[in-house]
Order: C-alpha cells, then sequence, then structure tokens
C-alpha cells in the first residue's frame, strides 16, 4: 500500500466528525489494505505491537532537525520549532513545507523516485529502533531523512505523528477494535448468509448501506456539535457492529496484545481464527485494574469479597518457560510492559526457586529495608530504573515479589504437585476465562512462595480490621475482588475494587504549571492537572484530549519540585509570563476531599483541597482518569 493512499485516508478520517463514520471509514481502510498489521497499528500511532519492547528513541530535536534538513529550502530547525509554537502539533508543521528536493549521496536514500509504501516505511522504523552503539543517534537521523525526503506534505504530516508516537486521528483501541469487527467479521457473515438466500452483492451493498444511515440516525458524541445539513454533502459510510462480532475482536486483542495480528486473523480464519487465539510465555498482557469502591457497595453488590493488601509498590507480570535443562527462563515486565527483567533479579531467582510449573503470574514488587518493612513506591522505582549496576542497587534497596493472580500454567515438573491440591493433572493453558476462586487455587499450588494473602469474607468489621492490618504494616489499603471474577487484561471494570484511607485519590495529567516564587522561583511551583475526556472503556481515553479540573500547590517538598521541573520543562510548549502550557506526559496522583461542579474549568469540575500524593512513573497519559469517571464520583457524593 502507498504511504500516499495510506496518508489521504487517514486525513479523511480525522475530518470526519461522527463516531459511526469514523469506523467506517476506518474499516473501508483496513479492508482495502495489504500491509493490514502495519495500518491496523499506525492509525492508533504505533509502530510495533503493544507487547514489542522495542522504541524509536527518537527526541523532539532530532525530529525537529531531520525535517528541517529534508525541508526545501533553508529550513533549519530552530524554523520548525518557532512554527512548532505557532501551530502546536509537529504533524501540521511538517505539512507546512516541501520535500524531496535533496538527491545523491547525501539524502542517504532519499532520492528514490519510487513512491514511498507503508511496508517501506515500518522496515524503516523498524531499522530506527534497532539502531545502537556509537552513531547510533545519526543513523536514525538519517533513516528518517531518507523517509522525509521522499514525502509529500501529507506524508510528512502523519510521518512526523507515527514518529512522535501520537497520531490525533481520534482513534483510539475501541475504534479499531470495532472496525476488525465490522471490516472481516460482520461484513463476511452478512455476505455469506446473504448469499444463501440468494441475494446479490449489489442487493447486500445496498442492504448494508441502508442499515448504516439508519444507524448513523442514533446521536453520537462526535455527531453533537455537527450541523446535519453538513452530513448530507458527502457518503459516509459508517458502521455499527454487533456486540457478538466485537467481543471476539476484543478478547483477541486482550490475549495478543497486537490489534495487527488480530486483524490479519479476522480477515483470514474470521471468528473461528480468532478463538484459536491465547496468551504465550513470552508476551505480556495489560493488567486488570480496579475501580474505587466502599465496603459496604461492595458486599451489597457481590454479598461477599475477596480481600487482598493493596501494596505500595510497582505492578509486574511474571513468565516463566521451560529452559530445555528441567528449569525456568524468567522475563519480568512492568505494568507498562517493559521488560524489566535485568533490574529485578530477585524475582527471576524467587520465581526459578519456587514454581512448580511454567506459568503467567501477575503480582508486586515491593522494596524493603533490612527488617523486611515497606519502603516508599519511589525506592522500588529506584530499582526499575536502574539498568547498570544492579547489584550494587541491588543491596541499597532489596524488594519481594508478592503474587495475587495467576493467569497460564504450563505442564507441571511434578504432577504429583496438583494433585495433593485437587486440582487436573493436566491443567488448562489459559485462566483467564476461570473464576478468581479457581485461578488462586492454581496460584497457591504452581507457586511455593510468595502469593499474596487472600481472605474471603462477607463480614464489614473484618474488612476493616483487615485494613488496620495492612496499613499498620505500611501498606496502602485493600483491594476487594469480586470471587467469580474473571480476568479482563486492560479492563477497569467494577469487579474489583480499590479501597484506600481517609482521602479518595485521582490519577491526573499535568497540562500546565506556574513558576514559583521567592527560593522556589526557579521552579515550578503551581500545577494544572486534566483529566482526559475520552471514554476509558472504549480505548477514546488515549485520543489526546484533556480538560482541567484545578491546580495543585500543596504537598510538595522541594526535591519533589525540583524533580518535576527538571522532568517538565522538555515538555513546555508555550510560556505566558508566569504560566506555562505542558505537553502531556506525566500522570500526578491527586488527593482530594470533595468533587464540586464549576464553570471555571473545561472539565465542569473542580476539586476540592487537591493536594500532591506522588509521581505515577508507572502510569502513562492514556491511563489517567476520565472525565466521565469525575462525574460518577461526583454523582455518588
Amino acid at each position: 500500500m502507498e504511504f500516499a493512499a495510506f496518508a489521504e485516508r487517514v486525513d479523511e478520517i480525522e475530518r470526519e466528525p461522527s463516531d459511526l463514520g469514523t469506523i467506517g471509514l476506518l474499516a473501508a481502510l483496513l479492508a482495502d489494505a495489504d500491509a493490514l498489521a502495519t495500518v491496523a497499528r499506525f492509525v492508533q500511532g504505533r509502530v510495533f505491537p503493544a507487547h514489542d519492547g522495542r522504541k524509536l528513541s527518537v527526541g523532539s530535536a532530532t525530529l525537529h532537525e531531520t525535517i528541517a534538513r529534508a525541508a526545501a529550502g533553508s529550513v533549519t530547525a530552530a524554523d520548525v520549532e518557532e512554527r512548532l509554537a505557532t501551530v502546536g502539533e509537529i504533524g501540521a508543521v511538517a505539512a507546512d513545507y516541501e520535500f524531496g528536493a535533496q538527491t545523491g549521496l547525501g539524502s542517504f536514500g532519499g532520492g528514490s523516485t519510487d513512491p514511498l509504501t507503508v511496508e517501506e516505511t515500518q522496515e524503516t522504523f523498524a531499522a530506527v529502533a534497532d539502531a545502537e552503539g556509537d552513531g547510533s543517534a545519526d543513523t536514525r537521523s538519517d533513516l528518517l531523512f531518507g523517509l522525509f525526503n521522499r514525502a509529500d506534505p501529507i506524508e510528512a504530516k502523519y510521518l512526523a505523528r507515527l514518529v512522535s508516537g501520537e497520531m490525533r486521528i481520534g482513534v483510539g483501541a475501541g475504534a479499531v477494535r470495532d472496525a476488525v469487527a465490522e471490516a472481516f467479521l460482520d461484513g463476511a457473515e452478512t455476505a455469506e448468509t446473504t448469499e444463501m438466500d440468494g441475494a446479490t452483492e449489489d442487493e447486500e451493498t445496498a442492504a448494508s448501506l441502508d442499515q448504516f444511515a439508519e444507524d448513523n440516525d442514533d446521536a453520537t458524541e462526535k455527531d453533537d456539535d455537527v450541523d446535519d445539513e453538513e452530513n448530507t454533502d458527502t457518503a459516509v459510510p459508517t458502521a455499527d457492529p454487533s456486540t457478538a462480532a466485537v467481543a471476539a475482536v476484543e478478547r483477541a486483542i486482550q490475549v495478543t496484545n497486537d490489534a495487527g495480528r488480530v486483524a490479519v486473523v479476522a480477515r483470514d480464519e474470521g471468528r473461528a481464527g480468532l478463538a484459536e487465539l491465547g496468551l504465550a510465555v513470552g508476551r505480556p498482557v495489560e493488567s486488570m485494574l480496579a475501580q474505587a469502591g466502599t465496603v459496604s457497595e461492595t458486599l451489597s453488590d457481590w454479598e461477599t469479597a475477596v480481600v487482598e493488601t493493596k501494596f505500595d509498590g510497582a505492578r509486574v507480570q511474571v513468565h516463566a518457560a521451560p529452559d530445555g535443562d528441567d528449569g525456568l527462563a524468567v522475563r519480568v515486565f512492568s505494568r507498562n510492559l517493559e521488560d524489566v527483567t535485568d533490574a529485578l533479579p530477585e524475582v527471576v531467582e524467587h520465581a526459578q526457586r519456587h514454581l512448580a510449573a511454567p506459568a503467567i503470574l501477575d503480582g508486586e514488587v515491593v522494596a524493603v529495608d533490612d527488617d523486611g518493612e515497606p519502603l516508599p513506591f519511589q525506592a522500588v522505582l529506584r530499582r526499575f530504573r536502574r539498568k547498570h549496576d544492579v547489584r550494587r542497587v541491588r543491596e541499597e534497596v532489596a524488594v519481594e515479589f508478592h503474587a495475587f493472580d495467576c493467569l497460564h500454567v504450563g505442564e507441571p515438573f511434578d504432577i504429583g504437585v496438583f494433585a495433593d491440591a485437587g486440582l487436573p493433572s493436566a491443567p488448562p493453558v489459559d485462566l483467564l476465562d476461570a473464576p478468581l476462586r479457581e485461578r488462586r487455587a492454581w496460584l497457591e499450588a504452581v507457586l511455593a512462595g510468595g502469593v499474596a494473602t487472600a481472605t474471603e469474607t462477607a463480614d464489614a468489621d473484618e474488612i476493616e480490621r483487615l485494613e488496620r492490618e495492612a496499613l499498620a504494616a505500611g501498606h496502602e489499603g485493600l483491594l476487594l475482588k469480586r470471587p467469580h471474577s474473571t480476568y479482563d487484561p486492560g479492563d477497569r471494570g467494577a469487579d474489583w475494587r480499590k479501597r484506600k484511607p481517609d482521602v479518595e485519590t485521582l490519577d491526573l495529567v499535568v497540562t500546565g504549571a506556574e513558576w514559583g516564587e521567592g527560593r522556589r522561583a526557579n521552579l515550578l511551583g503551581t500545577f494544572e492537572v486534566s483529566v482526559a475526556t475520552g471514554s476509558a472503556e472504549d480505548g477514546s481515553a488515549a485520543s489526546g484530549e484533556y480538560a482541567p479540573v484545578g491546580k495543585v500547590a500543596t504537598g510538595f517538598t522541594d526535591e519533589a519540585l525540583e524533580r518535576l521541573t527538571e522532568r517538565l520543562d522538555p515538555a513546555i510548549s508555550e510560556t505566558d509570563g508566569q504560566t506555562v502550557t505542558v505537553e502531556p506526559t506525566t500522570v500526578l496522583e491527586v488527593g482530594y476531599e470533595e468533587i464540586q461542579t464549576s464553570p471555571e474549568y473545561d472539565a465542569g469540575y473542580a476539586l476540592r483541597f487537591p493536594r500532591f500524593l506522588d509521581v505515577r512513573d508507572d502510569l502513562g497519559v492514556a491511563d489517567a482518569d476520565t472525565r466521565d469517571r469525575v462525574e460518577r464520583l461526583a454523582d455518588e457524593q
């Protein structure tokens, strides 16, 4: 597929105001794409599958220099940055320039007159990610220059966005899921059924378009601000795939963490092929998450709850596979799906020593002092960030692994281990659909040490006692889980609930700040915090749109302000006196006493007595709390 054709189709999607229209256009693009897996990733701003640890490692300065170098005329990186300050988005900046003027040896392959293709673009990105060692920065710049030098303005627009990791076309994981279902499941099944009934392809198409038009009559979020008269100017195919088709695609994406692969399987093998997809040791999946909740609501909803300690640590996924020598090869992944194996040798050793079978485990890594008492979250981050001299840092900051779930179990080394626990000697491969009680039984059978304590109870007083014990031991609080809950990767549903004492918290994105005064004049001291305006449920929280919900100026130490200032300074995009605008890169955990409606902030709500609690290094901005959740919390008050 030529990249120009991809860019034109994506540009049409970006301009489409309707949700159903967006999915319809996206489904049509996927159906036409020969480089389907890559296209399904590109539309989300992904160069590689979500589980793939490779990164382009191209900073904004390198990108600006590369665009300037490839642009016709005497353009400098400073020109690009000045234009960016005015336009506000690197894709639009790149689209302002003409490219393709440089030829010869200096163009580093950019002198080709052949059209740039999606496949070639992906191959170049892979080479950029693989570049390492001395001179790797120049290599990455030269490779990207080769792409930009062959691009027309609209191609350059989306090349720049892909390099920066933000497509900004209003397409999240939910839209891709629905488009795959529409393009390869519902459409294909409709065609087969229609053929059996003796209908022609034209009749099927006409019927489908009639249904699309009927579906598009329903109000959607993107339709609200669009004049009906404008919608009649062009015929945009819309889509509203069936619940069953969407569920099949959703499940396949959950277990593979790769929408590109799922799209190919859906196209080539249909629903039966998707059903065959499963977990794989060494390929991490997203963690299941918890909502905030109260004990009374929880017991009212479920009658009983499984109560676990909420550790002040970092979420990890442990993958253990046979190493070919009667042992286990172990890899450890962070919540962001990064491979952190080398930084956590204790976790590897623990799994190799205590696992009775290959497995995928979900758990928490907690930093502890010499007496085994838990240390604050910042201590464990020192281990996660360490790439060199791990042995020395290991002596300074020890960690413990607490496992609380089991997602996959392989053949045991000793069948008697499972028989003694009353479990089948030949275990199921994947346990995602097993109820929590059953997964806990497998966990306790497969792991001989380090299993987090869980108590099932219907007694609110007992839960309060367990909470006091957890807090006294230095932990954050409690997690309450529905006993029959399945494990849904990436889901923040109502089946898991977190309970924290005293203050309610939100995870909010920093979108602005103000410089301090006096001795803090060189530090950012007040931070504008925002919620994602999309929905976490349909994946649109990752669309990059945020609405302020308050300003945080308390709870900071001088050290915390120094770290935040250093972290946010490269992300400052505009300055107006003491106030700066910050690109969304950082998530803060913010405590508050109450949520109030307020016309002062774009979110429509304001936090009463907001207070900084922590930097959520373990969360990306796509994981931040949404306006929908703030609205629900306000209603529950």
